[in-house]
């Protein structure tokens, strides 16, 4: 019976020990088989490129309020009725160009009496200056005190400042008759007048406003490091003339954007402490006057570039444990994941401002698919990193495209094993 026993006891050994085996040959053989599926798996093609330095342009933009700094409102100068308009409220008006009269007869009337009274201290003027040179004859000769002498003296002092303060009442009446008659002091759209016709006004009281529309300045706020970027730009490198400014303007009521082409007038000396921002303007042509003051807008800047530097296109950047990442060819053509330190995105360029070294092989194009150590099948890169960017937009946009008809073909189709409604009535014919 003991033998029975053991001899079943080493059966069972002698069969596990066989099943194990069995099992541990299966794992091989798919571990085996695994490896030859990946090897044999064939190279992906990607675009890769050669990292070198170079210039790339930025596409940088600003906010900013539209406003006309040469804005100016019209004050009355003089107290008066005001008598006349000689403009339409929203018309263009001309430097120079009259806009109202506040009763310029009577400060004419003023200058005109003012002018008498000059002539007649003119006249009592040479009346003084010839009794003064009689008398100095006459006490020449000892006909004459002294005290006579002196008085002619004094007399013809009083006539000439009686000559000099007519001449300046008269020159004040024609300052007042010339601001009698309100011209416009800058060229530019006239809003609605304040003060109607007939009304009276006085010294201030304001008339209208006028707002300059060609050309327009625009102030907006540059960061502090673009603002270094540009002044170091423009004194080392290109020069003002270089940089292009563009202003463009929301849509109104669907229609097209407005954008005008001006040219960078002012860069700030200084940085606001509040915002670490520097100051500068921008002036653009607007001759039909199509951008109005007042509308938010975008101020752009082409020709600002960062020099000398690394950058892929914007689509071969991944994410990694690490970080953000790219995929460099070792001298097998296997991807191997780099960590980069990005800097900033300029277009369809990222600059990288470490992790990769000039010479070295990246890959640029779309790393969807790619892990390390694939085998990549090295494509030519043409160097326009748009059309990458704008392909591989593309084909996510016809993938989703394509995945959203099939779930409506599919949430069209009945369920298996339901029958359709004409087999439904089939069934009830």
């Amino acid at each position: 019976m003991k033998t029975i026993f053991r001899l079943g006891r080493a059966g069972l050994l002698v069969l596990v020990a066989g099943l194990f085996l069995a099992a541990c040959g299966q794992d091989e053989a798919s571990q085996s088989t695994q490896q030859g599926g990946s090897q044999e798996r064939p190279p992906h093609p990607v675009e890769v490129a050669d990292l070198t330095r170079q210039d790339i342009n930025l596409e940088k933009s600003y906010p900013s309020l539209l406003r006309s700094d040469d804005e100016v409102t019209l004050v009355a100068r003089v107290t008066g009725t005001l008598e006349q308009q000689h403009f339409k409220p929203g018309e263009m008006v001309d430097e120079g160009q009259l806009l109202y009269s506040i009763e310029p007869d009577v400060y004419q009337a003023v200058v005109n009496q003012r002018d008498a009274d000059l002539q007649s201290s003119r006249a009592e003027l040479e009346r003084a200056q010839r009794d003064a040179s009689r008398f100095e004859r006459l006490l020449s000769q000892n006909s004459v005190s002294r005290q006579q002498y002196d008085q002619a003296r004094s007399e013809l002092g009083v006539a000439r400042a009686a000559v000099a303060q007519a001449e300046a009442a008269l020159a004040r009446s024609r300052i007042d008759l010339d601001y009698a008659e309100v011209t416009a002091p800058v060229s530019g759209m006239i809003s609605l007048g304040r003060v109607n016709v007939g009304n009276l006004v006085s010294n201030g009281t304001e008339l209208a406003t006028i707002t300059p529309l060609d050309p327009l300045e625009v102030r907006f706020q540059l960061p502090q490091r673009d603002a270094f970027e540009l002044r170091r730009q423009i004194s080392a490198r290109d020069g003002a003339e270089a940089i292009i400014a563009l202003l463009r303007v929301s849509a109104v009521d669907s229609g097209d954007a407005e954008t005008l082409e001006g040219r960078l007038d002012f860069l700030g000396s200084r940085v606001e402490e509040g915002t670490s921002t520097v100051q500068a303007s921008a002036s653009f042509a607007n001759p039909e006057g199509r951008v109005l003051p007042g509308q938010f807008v975008r101020v752009s800047l082409e020709g600002l570039k960062r020099y000398d530097v690394l950058a892929v296109p914007e689509i071969a950047i991944g994410q990694g444990l690490m970080g953000p990442q790219v995929f460099v060819l070792d001298e097998n053509n296997v991807a191997r994941a780099r960590p980069v330190d990005l800097a900033e995105v300029a277009g369809p360029w990222q600059i990288l401002r470490g992790g990769v070294e000039p010479g070295e092989r990246v890959v640029v194009g779309d790393p969807a698919g790619i892990e390390p150590g694939t085998a990549i099948d090295p494509q030519p890169f043409d160097g326009e990193a748009g059309e990458i960017v704008e392909e591989v937009e593309q084909a996510k946009a016809e993938a989703e495209q394509e995945a959203a008809e099939e779930m409506q073909q599919g949430a069209g189709s009945p369920p298996a094993g339901e029958p359709d409604g004409e087999a439904d009535e089939d069934d009830a014919s």
